[in-house]
């Protein structure tokens, strides 16, 4: 019973944040002309309003392709934390649970890196040179941390996927 209502919990919980995500729509935070922006004041030609077309398109893609993965990680995220929170819980169970987690986030970048791929063929080779102005590490795009730490370590925040 008590596995039920956690499950049942988990789902509910996902279709929330699928919809939320879905809910905020494209334009929200770093997107293509907020990027485009940044990228003006740093002598780099702004994209076209093709290219922002395009980006926006790809992202739309890359968001639904990704949306199940994403749940999916959500929930063994969930998971491993019910696991760890359990004296009862067995070491083996952990570690497969972290190995599970691990081959999805392993997903999500790789299908983040496919993105990224596709999304350099519609730029310009001075856009291309122009990626690297404000990467790297210690802070990433809206703001966020790109490390967090807490109790399980040092672990990369965020789903990215974006420049």
């Amino acid at each position: 019973m008590k596995k039920k209502i956690i499950a049942l919990a988990l789902t509910v919980f996902m279709l929330l944040g699928v919809t939320y995500v879905y809910a905020q729509g494209p334009g929200v935070g770093w997107g293509p002309k907020r990027m485009s922006e940044s990228w003006a004041s740093k002598g780099v030609p702004p994209l076209t309003p093709d290219q922002i077309a395009k980006f926006q398109e790809l992202r739309q893609k890359f968001t639904a392709e990704t949306a199940k993965l994403r749940g999916e990680l959500l929930t063994k995220r969930l998971e491993l934390q019910s696991l760890w929170t359990n004296p009862k819980a067995d070491d083996k169970a952990i570690v497969e649970k972290e190995k599970e987690l691990r081959d999805l986030q392993n997903q999500l970048k790789d299908k983040a890196l496919q993105f990224r791929l596709e999304s350099r063929k519609f730029l310009t080779p001075e856009q291309i040179a122009g990626l690297g102005l404000g990467c790297g590490p210690g802070r990433r795009f809206g703001g966020q941390p790109m490390m967090r730490y807490g109790w399980e370590g040092p672990r990369v925040g965020g789903f990215g996927g974006g420049f």
